[in-house]
């Protein structure tokens, strides 16, 4: 008994430098941190422009006569065909006006056949000396004066004619038909707006980009008719059908220091309309481009950096120059290469020198999780 109690103490301090030891491995073993490695890939980057959407034709239809409105043909939003017949304008006034100019025709014209007849008649009487040639001369005259009011007449008479034709307003070209302002039975002044007519088979989106933009674009030696573009709608889809930037305007705007391009985007649902908006996507591609991720980085007194790791497990802070930064992502100007290991997640439990345990994770997976943002790698 009193051999138990003498060796009780030395087990139990036996005991407790064993956990003191096995306690301080625990605290010195290497902690765990994500790892991926540097690469380089073909990267398309994607700017999007805030654009303005036009039918490649717009017109406003106005009344070019004055009148009631006698009937309506279409509905506003209807499709219509090339010389559909749209409105109807009372036509009694002008149909009697036409009337009155064939009468005031006709009349010119016989009252010139009796001239003519006239000078002929003149001329017999001058042969035979039974006249002067001062009688032709004034037969001629006459004969002259009413050949003029011939041409003066049928001037007025198709005037008559084409004001009559204005009653009847048809469609210009295919399109599509827009808000109505007036009822049957509305006094319609001459150039009032009857409806607009939109020819919506293809689009028009304008968008504007800087001066750096466009300078950069113009070295790179690319025909306009080359550039495909994307049209991302209000809602953030995207138009099913590619469009091609076809011209840009002659000159900067002075104000904003831009420059307007016009892509044309195929319509044939009609699902985009005119004075729509959206957002014009177009893509670079860069060859090569070397990938880090965001949240492997850190920012200290404008400069980023990341954590290497070396082949002995331990960190070290390295600095590199971002060229941009997209999504999730920055690509390198200088300063990183590929292969080079970095501290993908949790830097800021790291510090320079830090003995690590890595757990890789293949910089490619992390790629493929965000390609469904802007970025886009083409293998």
């Amino acid at each position: 008994m009193n051999y138990i109690h003498k060796a009780l103490p030395l087990v139990i301090t036996c005991s407790f430098i064993w956990s003191c030891k096995n306690a301080t491995t625990q605290v010195n073993s290497p902690a765990e941190f994500l790892v991926t490695r540097v690469i380089s890939k073909d990267t398309i980057i994607y700017n999007e422009y805030v654009s303005d959407i036009h039918a490649i034709r717009n017109v406003e239809i106005r009344a070019r006569v004055q009148g009631y409105l006698e009937s309506i043909h279409i509905d506003e939003g209807a499709q219509v065909k090339k010389g559909q017949l749209l409105f109807t304008i009372n036509d009694e006034e002008y149909r009697a006006a036409v009337n009155q100019a064939r009468a005031s025709l006709h009349s010119a014209e016989a009252e010139a056949t009796a001239l003519a007849l006239e000078v002929d008649r003149v001329k017999i009487l001058v042969d035979k000396n039974v006249v002067s040639e001062t009688e032709l001369r004034l037969a001629n005259a006459k004969y002259t004066a009413a050949k003029a009011r011939i041409e003066e007449e049928q001037s007025v008479y198709s005037n008559a004619s084409i004001r009559l034709s204005h009653t009847v307003i048809r469609s210009p070209f295919d399109g599509v038909i827009d808000r109505i302002p007036f009822k049957i039975g509305s006094l319609i002044n001459e150039g009032s707006l009857l409806t607009s007519v939109s020819d919506t088979h293809e689009m028009f989106a304008y968008f504007k980009v800087s001066e750096q933009e466009y300078l950069k674009y113009r070295q790179s030696n690319t025909s306009l008719s080359s550039e495909e573009v994307e049209l991302v709608l209000a809602d953030n889809s995207f138009h099913k059908h590619k469009g091609r930037i076809e011209t840009m305007e002659g000159e900067f705007d002075a104000t904003t220091g831009t420059i307007a391009i016009r892509a044309r985007f195929p319509n044939p649902e009609h699902l985009l309309k005119h004075g729509s908006s959206g957002k014009v996507r177009t893509g670079n591609v860069l060859k090569d481009a070397i990938l880090v991720p965001q949240k492997s980085t850190t920012e200290i007194q404008d400069r980023t950096f990341v954590y290497l790791v070396g082949a002995d497990k331990k960190t070290s802070l390295k600095s590199f120059t971002p060229l941009m930064r997209f999504s999730h992502f920055y690509i390198v100007a200088a300063g990183l290469k590929p292969g080079d290991e970095i501290i993908y997640e949790g830097i800021q439990n790291v510090q320079d020198g830090l003995e690590i345990k890595p757990v890789f994770i293949p910089l490619d997976s992390i790629v493929a999780y965000t390609r469904s943002n802007s970025l886009s790698i083409t293998n």
